[in-house]
């Protein structure tokens, strides 16, 4: 058997490792369309935790102020409002609706308020008798 030498290259004999140009490219490219993807997913994310944030507090606004206009007799009245809670201002406006016997009432809380340039709103109900002093 008759064995060959080793061929070497033509950097000599020390070969240095890197990446190609078209490498180099390619790493780029990819990172051209996972970034600005990534980045969307992160403010999607960021705009539902501020949803979901707000509208707990517009409930709890809802909440205290349906609860302010039947503890004073003014919610057969409809009425508007502001009502800060925590860093935020919300809008409120109230109805009140015939339910379906004559002495019901359907009260409704409406409460808006806006997340990042739109707006939302939450509804809190309740039924009440009229007939009761």
């Amino acid at each position: 058997m008759k064995s060959t030498p080793p061929r070497r290259s033509r950097r000599g004999a020390r070969s240095v490792g890197g990446f190609t140009l078209a490498e180099s490219l390619a790493a780029l490219a990819f990172l051209a369309i996972v970034i600005p993807v990534a980045v969307e997913g992160v403010r999607t994310a960021n705009a539902v935790g501020q949803v979901a944030e707000r509208k707990v507090l517009a409930a709890r606004v809802a909440d205290r102020v349906l609860n302010d206009l039947i503890a004073t007799r003014t919610w057969n009245n409809a009425s508007r409002g502001v009502a800060d809670e925590g860093r935020y201002q919300f809008e409120w406006r109230s109805e009140s609706l015939p339910w379906e016997r004559l002495t019901l009432r359907e009260v409704t809380l409406i409460v808006t308020y806006q997340v990042q340039g739109r707006e939302y709103s939450t509804r809190v109900s309740t039924i009440l008798d009229t007939a009761i002093p």
